[in-house]
């Protein structure tokens, strides 16, 4: 989920994030410099006019949640609530590092996507007392994030292994940019950074991934299988006129070159949309990948899962693999993300957060912006509720509030921090906090 600037394409799908592909009119993102309108692109509202009428109905749902918010103060006060970057922010990213120096494992790290007068850029924070505190410690600010340009969808990683003159322990951070160029020039491109300070400083590694026009490219993640390969996985709405978007990975032994991309899933009839991939390498060597379907069937941006057993391979990829619900038929709608937790038959859990929590038929459930999944077998154990430490009151489909959380495990794994945005008085903001994770 994403927003980028309107295009001329045929119509589709339904989903938002910030200055990516997916929502409104495009603008500056709300609480960024030079307006308050959320930028705009492919899924969401911008594209309804193709979606069948099962998808006009929750698209009803969400209008009248958003005429509700209109009429409500601008913020919901989570429990106990710390806001992590005094400006605007949005998408926001958690890691603990475990694989560099002795000295700096087991900080807690925080990514951003952020702007100000200067343009878009990513703040880095750090917290070394499990997530109660952060202070900032650095920021990725790529040339091309100037203002006007556009920068989405930013990712933080941390290299189990040495990958090229990379060593073990180093930062990967990745976005988009480039979406709010003019039409005829805009070449969306995905550029990763790379730090071996812990964030404190920042050089370029490249742009792996260019798009020939305004068709996008989004939502990078990393992970690195069991050849020990860096895999990029990433959105692309590059299908012309087979699919409207799919999900695909290019790989590399070195940050430099990289391999042909291999798509990872594609999903009839065209205007389907995979997207917000993740892949976490599971403790018994398989990898958890996570991702959202639009417009699939009856269901709205849901939640789904595969596993690999080498990173690699993930099946045939018009297999739209397992959905996320609770026996209930409870599940979230929209940038769905995953962190994995310590505990469980296997030792492992899996807890999934997203932007909408439903019931079984699409509709916000109670626990709408209060709730998180989690599993304690994964790949096949049931999904049961989880209290959200912080609290969203009633997002609905927005660039905004609770887009894309993140989740790590704090306290051994007891705790759970999150981060998530939300509207202020000031705009677009992103808090913190934490809570037991059972």
């Amino acid at each position: 989920m994403h927003i980028h600037p309107p295009t001329n394409r045929p119509a589709s799908s339904p989903t938002t994030g910030p200055d990516g592909p997916s929502s409104t009119e495009s603008g500056t993102p709300s609480g960024g410099p030079g307006g308050t309108t959320s930028a705009g692109g492919p899924r969401a509202w911008r594209r309804a006019a193709r979606i069948r009428s099962h998808l006009h109905r929750a698209f009803a749902v969400a209008a009248a949640a958003l005429l509700c918010l209109t009429l409500t103060p601008a913020v919901a006060q989570g429990a106990d609530r710390q806001l992590l970057h005094d400006g605007y922010g949005s998408y926001p990213r958690l890691i603990r590092t475990q694989h560099g120096h002795a000295d700096h494992n087991g900080r807690i790290l925080a990514t951003v996507t952020s702007s100000d007068e200067a343009g878009y850029y990513a703040p880095v924070y750090e917290s070394t007392d499990e997530g109660r505190n952060f202070r900032q410690v650095g920021e990725v600010r790529d040339p091309e994030g100037r203002y006007g340009s556009g920068m989405c969808c930013g990712t933080l990683y941390e290299l189990p292994r040495t990958i090229g003159r990379y060593p073990k322990g180093t930062l990967l951070w990745a976005a988009s940019y480039r979406q709010k160029a003019p039409r005829d020039t805009r070449r969306i491109g995905i550029r990763i950074w790379a730090s071996t300070d812990t964030g404190r400083s920042w050089d370029f590694a490249g742009e792996p991934v260019t798009s020939y026009g305004p068709p996008g490219v989004w939502e990078p993640e990393f992970d690195v299988d069991d050849s020990g390969t860096l895999q990029m996985h990433y959105a692309d709405e590059r299908g012309e006129r087979e699919f409207d978007q799919f999900l695909t990975r290019r790989s590399t032994d070195d940050l430099v070159d990289w391999s042909r991309p291999t798509r990872t899933l594609t999903i009839s009839p065209w205007e389907v949309r995979p997207g917000m991939p993740i892949v976490r390498a599971l403790p018994d060597g398989r990898h958890y990948f996570s991702y959202e379907i639009c417009n699939f069937g009856e269901r709205f941006c849901d939640p789904y899962f595969k596993i690999s057993e080498d990173g690699e391979d993930f099946g045939l990829p018009t297999d739209p693999g397992t959905q996320v619900a609770t026996p209930e038929g409870r599940h979230f709608r929209h940038s769905p993300t995953i962190s994995l937790f310590p505990g469980g038959p296997n030792g492992t859990r899996v807890l999934l957060i997203g932007q909408i929590y439903a019931d079984a038929d699409g509709t916000p459930n109670a626990g709408n912006g209060k709730t998180i999944l989690a599993n304690d077998d994964p790949g096949s154990g049931e999904w049961y509720e989880v209290p959200a430490p912080v609290e969203v009151a009633d997002p609905v489909d927005d660039p905004c509030p609770n887009y894309s959380p993140s989740l790590l495990p704090v306290d051994g794994g007891d705790a759970v921090l999150q981060a998530t945005a939300d509207r202020a008085d000031d705009g677009c903001r992103v808090f913190f906090g934490t809570g037991p994770s059972r």
